[in-house]
C-alpha cells in the first residue's frame, strides 16, 4: 500500500479557536489534533497552531487549527488571523460565568474581523466539572439560538464531543465550499488543470484551498 504523504489533501481549511484565557482552547487542540491532554497546560503566548487530516464523505480535509490566546494584551496579535478563517469553536467555561459573559464581547471582534459566512460553534468546555457548574447548558442554548451558532459542551479532560465539535464545523465548511465550487465550476467553461488552487473569493469563501490530486476520469 503507498504511503499517503500529508501534502495530500483535497481542501485546506482554516479554523480558529477563540475564548477567555484558562477555558481549555490548547487542551482542546491538542486532544483533537494529536489525543493529548495536558493538565499543567500553560496560557497560550500569541498563537499556536496545528493540523489534522480528516475524510469527509470521499474527500480529504486537512484543518489547520489556530489556537489564539485569550488574554487582552496580545488580541491585537490574534486579530489578524481571524482573517481567511472559515470556522471558529467559541469556548467557554461552563464553571466560570465571567467567560460565558464575554463570548459576546469575543462574537463580536469575530464578527469584525473574519468572513460573514465563518462557521462559528460555541463549545462550552469541562463538562466534566458539572458539579461545579456556572453556566445552565440551556441558557447557552438559548444564546445560540438567538445568535445563530451550533452549540455543543466538551471535555477536553474525558475528550468528549471534541471530535464532534470540529467534525461539525469541518463538515458544515466542507458543505458550503463544495456548493460554491461546483456552482463555480460550472460557470466555467473549461474547470482548473491538475494542481491548480481555486480560489474561491470570487465565489465569496475565502481561506479553503482545493488541490487537484489527479485529472478528472
Amino acid at each position: 500500500m503507498a504511503h499517503k504523504v500529508d501534502d495530500e489533501y483535497d481542501y485546506l481549511f482554516k479554523v480558529v479557536l477563540i475564548g477567555d484565557s484558562g477555558v481549555g482552547k490548547s487542551n482542546l487542540l491538542s486532544r483533537f489534533s494529536r489525543n493529548e491532554f495536558y493538565l499543567d497546560s500553560k496560557s497560550t503566548i500569541g498563537v499556536e497552531f496545528a493540523t489534522k487530516t480528516i475524510q469527509i464523505d470521499d474527500k480529504t480535509i486537512k484543518a489547520q487549527i489556530w489556537d489564539t490566546a485569550g488574554q487582552e494584551r496580545y488580541r491585537a496579535i490574534t486579530s489578524a488571523y481571524y482573517r481567511g478563517a472559515l470556522g471558529a469553536l467559541l469556548v467557554y467555561d461552563i464553571t466560570k460565568n465571567s467567560s460565558f459573559d464575554n463570548v459576546k464581547r469575543w462574537l463580536r471582534e469575530l464578527r469584525d474581523h473574519a468572513d460573514s459566512n465563518i462557521v462559528i460553534l460555541m463549545a462550552g468546555n469541562k463538562s466534566d466539572l458539572n458539579h461545579l457548574r456556572d453556566v445552565s447548558a440551556d441558557d447557552a442554548q438559548i444564546f445560540a439560538e438567538k445568535e445563530g451558532l451550533s452549540f455543543i459542551e466538551t471535555s477536553a479532560l474525558q475528550s468528549t464531543n471534541v471530535e464532534k465539535a470540529f467534525q461539525s464545523v469541518l463538515t458544515e465548511i466542507y458543505h458550503i465550499v463544495s456548493k460554491k465550487s461546483l456552482a463555480a465550476a460550472e460557470g466555467s467553461s473549461s474547470g482548473p488543470g491538475q494542481g491548480t488552487a481555486i480560489n474561491f473569493e470570487d465565489t465569496g469563501v475565502t481561506g479553503a484551498i482545493l488541490k487537484k490530486k489527479s485529472c478528472c476520469s
